[in-house]
């Protein structure tokens, strides 16, 4: 009796790590998916698709730092690459412009965080409703002064206020149609003197404290990025 007991103690055991190899496996395919399906908003500006990598290591790195669950970690790391499916309904002569936009076409631009939302609203999946709340708000700012409904401070979901800046970092210090990528310094530098109007001071402080580990993030993914070139 003895013995059947542990050979069910080790089958229970062996099953349950089965079972625990197959969900991991699930789940990188599934983040794997999310990664190339977002991809395919930003495509036109974004071909490599090291952009969606990089943002999603970035907020759950921020969100690790400030402390937040593991489920929560996990849950932004899916959503964060959603942020700017919006951009699927904004035509090429608006997003490719290698020009400041005029003031009508900046607020055609701003429609992407409506169409994001729109397209993800109704979801069962949580990292999915999530990715939801950050595509309609990643754009917000801590004074108000954001869009599209000009939350303030912690009226922007924490995910939204983790994006923002992980999305403004990426932004700077790469190449988009209308300027060249800036210096890490000088990103940096922009990042600080956000820290109170446009970013979360704690968001900031967060962010700055893991520096070595995004500028390890940002080293690995711009390798990528030209040997697929």
């Amino acid at each position: 009796m003895q013995n059947y007991r542990k050979e069910l103690e080790v089958e229970v055991t062996l099953r349950t790590e089965e079972l625990k190899q197959a969900f991991e496996k699930i789940k990188a395919a599934s983040l794997d998916t999310i990664y190339r399906l977002s991809m395919a908003a930003e495509f036109r500006d974004d071909d490599t698709g090291a952009h969606i990598k990089r943002m999603s290591l970035y907020t759950a790195a921020i969100a690790r730092s400030m402390g937040l669950t593991e489920h929560a970690i996990e849950n932004i790391l899916y959503a964060a690459p959603m942020h700017d499916l919006g951009k699927i309904g904004i035509a090429d002569l608006i997003l490719l412009k290698p020009a400041g936009l005029t003031p009508a076409e900046w607020e055609i631009m701003k429609q992407h965080t409506l169409i994001g939302a729109k397209i993800l609203k109704g979801s069962d999946a949580e990292f999915i409703r999530l990715g939801e709340v950050i595509a309609l708000s990643h754009h917000e700012k801590w004074d108000g002064s954001g869009y599209p409904t000009g939350l303030k401070g912690i009226e922007i979901p924490i995910a939204c206020r983790i994006t923002a800046i992980a999305d403004v970092f990426d932004a700077l210090t790469t190449k988009r149609p209308y300027k060249e990528a800036f210096s890490v310094e000088k990103s940096l530098a922009i990042i600080r003197e956000g820290r109170g109007n446009h970013f979360d001071p704690d968001v900031v402080d967060a962010f700055l404290s893991i520096q070595d580990e995004i500028l390890t993030i940002k080293k690995q993914y711009n390798e990528g990025e030209k040997k697929s070139q």
